[in-house]
C-alpha cells in the first residue's frame, strides 16, 4: 500500500519555514535529518534544526553544523520517557516562540516526534512525524512494552499529528495495524547520493584485502538491533569453504567489545576485520555483497546504500527489505532468526560465480531507484499541501 505524493508540478510561491528536531544523531535518522535540512536549505527555504547533545555523535554535529542553516539549537532530550521531558519540551517551546513562526515542525524519531506534537493551545502550526522504525517494530519488546508504546503512538496519531511519513511499505502497513489514521499517512522511502568509488580501493588495502578476494560487508550501529553477531556466527560457518573472502564490519556501538572478542576466538582475525574509521558511503563500494542480519528496520540507509552502489544484499525479511531487494534477482532475503544456518548457506551461494555474477548484473541495472532529490521532492511536496492547507484555515 503505497500512498506517496506525487511529484511537484510547479514552483513552491514562497519560501517556507522549517523546524526540524532529532533527538538520536546517529545511524540512519541522523543522516536523513541532515540529508533534510541540507536539501531544504539549498532549495531556499528557511531551515532550522534542533538536536539533542545527549547522544550526540561529533561527527553529525560538526556535519549539521556546517550546512550553514540560519540556527542550529541543541535541546537535551533523553530516550527514556522520564522527568527530563518536562525541561525538553519547555525549551522546544522557546525556540518555536522565540525563533518562529514557522510554517512546519518536523518531529523526527520517538522522543522528538511526541515532544513536538505536544502541544499548548494557541496557533497551530502543522506538526509532522517521521518515526524512523517504531519502537512497536523491536521483536525482542515484551507484550506490556508494546501495548504501552502502541497506545502512546496510536493517541500521539490522531489527537496530535498532522502527518505521519513512512519511510516504507512495512512501516506504513504496521502503523496501520496499529488503528492509526491512514488519511493522515503517506510513504516517502528515504534517497541517497550516488556513492563514490574512490575509497574502495584503499579501504580494501588498509585491511590487506586482495583485490580478487570476495568481501561480504556490513555498515551499521553495533547494537541488538543490528545483530552482527549473527553475521559473524554465519561468517565463521562459511569461512572454511569460501577460501578467498573476508568479512568487513563497519560501525561503532556498545556491542564492540564482545564482537572484537568474539573475531579473536574465531582464529580469523586475519579475515575479520572491524572499523569505524570509514563512512556507509564510502565502503559500501568495496563489497561485493552487502549483509543486514538485522532484527528490525523500518527502511536502512545501508540498504539504500548497496543497492545505490550496484551491490546484491542478503538481509533478513526486515521493513522496506521487500521494497529493495527482489529476492533472489539483485539480493536475498532470508527468515529473521537467530538460527544463522540460512544465513550461512545463503552467503556462501552468494559468492560461487555464477550465483554472483547473475546477482551483481541484476543489482547494477537497479542501482538508481532510490535518489536523494525524489525523497526531496516527496517531502517539499507534502510541506507544501499542510503549509497552505494552514493559511486557507488562517484567512477563512
Amino acid at each position: 500500500m503505497n500512498m506517496e505524493y506525487p511529484l511537484p508540478h510547479r514552483p513552491a510561491p514562497q519560501p517556507l519555514r522549517l523546524l526540524e528536531v532529532l533527538e538520536p544523531s546517529g545511524g540512519g535518522s541522523g543522516r536523513h535529518f541532515i540529508d533534510l535540512c541540507r536539501g531544504m536549505h539549498l532549495r531556499g527555504h528557511h531551515v532550522e534544526a534542533v538536536y539533542s547533545p545527549v547522544r550526540a555523535e561529533e561527527s553529525f554535529v560538526r556535519e549539521l553544523k556546517a550546512v550553514g542553516l540560519p540556527a542550529v539549537h541543541a535541546v537535551d532530550m533523553r530516550r527514556a520517557p522520564g522527568p527530563s521531558d518536562i525541561p525538553a519540551f519547555l525549551a522546544l517551546r522557546r525556540v518555536m516562540r522565540d525563533h518562529g513562526p514557522f510554517d512546519i515542525v518536523h518531529g523526527h524519531s520517538s522522543k522528538a516526534g511526541a515532544l513536538t506534537r505536544l502541544r499548548l493551545s494557541g496557533r497551530h502550526v502543522p506538526r509532522i512525524y517521521t518515526p524512523h522504525a517504531f519502537r512497536t517494530l523491536d521483536p525482542t519488546l515484551r507484550r506490556g512494552g508494546r501495548l504501552i508504546y502502541g497506545a502512546i503512538e496510536w493517541a500521539l496519531a490522531w489527537f496530535f499529528t498532522d502527518h505521519l511519513i513512512c519511510v516504507s511499505d512495512d512501516e506504513l502497513a504496521h502503523a496501520l495495524s496499529l488503528h492509526m489514521p491512514a488519511e493522515r499517512m503517506s510513504v516517502i522511502v528515504n534517497g541517497v547520493a550516488p556513492p563514490s568509488t574512490d575509497m574502495a580501493a584503499t579501504i580494501r588495502a588498509s585491511f590487506g584485502i586482495a583485490p580478487d578476494a570476495f568481501v561480504f560487508g556490513f555498515i551499521g550501529r553495533l547494537t541488538a538491533q543490528k545483530a552482527p553477531e549473527r553475521l559473524i556466527a554465519a561468517f565463521r560457518h562459511i569461512a572454511g569453504s569460501v577460501k578467498n573472502s573476508h568479512l568487513v564490519m563497519v560501525g561503532a556501538g556498545s556491542m564492540e567489545g564482545s564482537l572484537r572478542q568474539a573475531i579473536s576466538e574465531s582464529g580469523l582475525q586475519n579475515r575479520m576485520h572491524l572499523t569505524s574509521a570509514f563512512t556507509g558511503p564510502q565502503a559500501a563500494p568495496a563489497f561485493d555483497v552487502v549483509v543486514m542480519p538485522s532484527r528490525y528496520e523500518a527502511m536502512s540507509y545501508v540498504m539504500l546504500e548497496g543497492a545505490a552502489a550496484g551491490k546484491p544484499i542478503i538481509a533478513t525479511d526486515i521493513g522496506g527489505a521487500r521494497t529493495v531487494i527482489e529476492d533472489g534477482h539483485n539480493g536475498f532475503i532470508v527468515p529473521n532468526t537467530d538460527d544463522i544456518s540460512k544465513l550461512a548457506k545463503t552467503m556462501a551461494a552468494s559468492a560461487t560465480p555464477g550465483t554472483f555474477r547473475k546477482l551483481a548484473t541484476a543489482a547494477d541495472s537497479l542501482k538508481e531507484r532510490f535518489t536523494l532529490d525524489v525523497m526531496l521532492d516527496r517531502t517539499e511536496m507534502l510541506y507544501w499541501k499542510l503549509a497552505e492547507r494552514r493559511r486557507v484555515r488562517l484567512t477563512a
